[in-house]
């Protein structure tokens, strides 16, 4: 589904959702302690990126960095599988097109058949901080510095799945860098926080006009991201395009003298023959060399 309009800001239909959102409060804390009566500790350490945002704020670009570098596994659920995806999802097809072992479906199913195998470096988990089946060795929540906490609410009033107030059970904190900051994103002195950031590469020389679409949590990050952008359109997240959305897409990518261009993760989504045909703008994620450090020190004091 598309992002919520209200979901960044406290509108007056966002205070109407507020019962519901102690409803979904309370029922998640139950379910939440029900399921971790059936936690399970692995014998590999188990690094989790995850965010109490509902919708993307960056994690796999960050998932795909730690991975490569530790050479890890990658355990996730494979949100909106389809064949155009080879069934596993649009972010489990980015992270394996780099080489990476994604394992896709059950996280727990997983991670007891990666402790099977002989092989010792950590597993990571691609989101998976409100999933108390799985104990983390270390935990590590991801903002978007212009998103924030949103509009600060519980869904469905606001995007976030818990109280502002669980970063604090967090080993670290990453946050993306942005040029327009969100108001009262505050977060607590005693976790450590890192910065990250994200560069679009457009696929095109410079001064070329390109018309850019995306079915992606907040799409807006992405255009504002390129430069050259005569026209946008964005889908809901996850999107399955059809031959008619991609032909509706070629016909008004003309009529702008455009050309298309779309994010890596609707790329995958996209037929084979019609990727040859239009281009993603390739995401370039810098994670400060401190976190690097901190994170190869927290990993050699587990040991």
């Amino acid at each position: 589904m598309k992002t919520p309009w209200w979901f960044l800001h406290k509108t007056p239909l966002a205070f109407l959702l507020l019962p519901f959102s102690f409803v979904y409060y309370i029922a998640s804390k139950i379910v939440y302690m029900w399921r971790s009566l059936f936690a399970y500790k692995s014998k590999r350490r188990v690094i989790c990126f995850g965010g109490i945002l509902a919708g993307g704020v960056g994690k796999t670009p960050i998932v795909r960095s730690i991975a490569k570098m530790f050479d890890s596994p990658v355990v996730m659920r494979g949100y909106k599988k389809s064949a155009k995806t080879s069934n596993v999802g649009d972010e489990a097809m980015m992270l394996a097109n780099d080489g990476i072992a994604v394992h896709v479906g059950d996280r727990k199913s997983n991670i007891m058949l990666l402790d099977k195998q002989s092989d010792t470096v950590p597993i990571i988990m691609d989101d998976g901080m409100q999933n108390p089946t799985i104990k983390k060795d270390i935990s590590i929540f991801v903002f978007d510095q212009g998103l924030g906490f949103g509009n600060g609410f519980i869904l469905p009033a606001g995007p976030l799945r818990e109280p502002r107030n669980a970063v604090r059970r967090a080993d670290a904190i990453i946050v993306f860098k942005s040029n327009k900051p969100k108001k009262n994103f505050n977060l607590p002195s005693s976790v450590p926080v890192f910065f990250a950031e994200n560069t679009a590469v457009s696929p095109y020389k410079s001064g070329a006009r390109i018309a850019a679409f995306a079915g992606i949590g907040y799409p807006k990050k992405f255009f504002n991201s390129l430069s050259g952008v005569v026209a946008t359109r964005a889908f809901p997240d996850h999107y399955q395009y059809t031959d008619q959305d991609i032909q509706d897409l070629f016909n008004w990518a003309e009529k702008k003298d455009a050309l298309l261009v779309t994010t890596e993760k609707d790329w995958v989504r996209l037929p084979k023959n019609v990727q040859k045909k239009i281009k993603f703008a390739e995401l370039k994620t810098k994670i400060d060399d401190s976190f690097l450090v901190w994170l190869k020190e927290r990993l050699n004091a587990n040991n």
